[in-house]
């Protein structure tokens, strides 16, 4: 396994870990279909939250959230609706969030919600 891959679960365990700290529930990870995969589903009180992770060890490629595109926000939008079409949410309340995880190797991580990204 590469390590871009392993940085990628820590930043999701890490992400998960600060939600749940949060008073979220952690309803489904790394959910998969054809049309791609959505790192955590969150309920927030009577909100569905489809969250992005985006993790670096460093800011040397820029801040991970500056890897969340137009292109994919529209694909998150249509993930949430195949996902709460497949898990009967089709009239729940949701919303797109971002988890950034900055994780060097010789500090502690440093770890940034943002609610409603779009």
């Amino acid at each position: 396994m590469a390590a871009k891959d392993d940085l990628g679960r820590l930043g999701e365990e890490l992400a998960a870990r600060h939600l749940r700290a949060a008073g979220m529930e952690v309803v489904a990870r790394n959910w998969r279909c054809r049309h791609g995969e959505i790192d955590l589903v969150v309920r927030d009180g009577p909100v569905v939250a489809i969250v992005e992770v985006k993790t670096r060890s460093g800011l040397g490629f820029g801040h991970p959230l500056e890897a969340i595109t137009v292109a994919k926000l529209r694909r998150l939008r249509r993930l949430a609706g195949l996902w709460s079409a497949e898990h009967g949410h089709p009239r729940s309340r949701m919303r797109l969030d971002a988890v950034s995880v900055i994780a060097p190797r010789d500090a502690p991580a440093r770890i940034e919600h943002i609610a409603g990204i779009g």
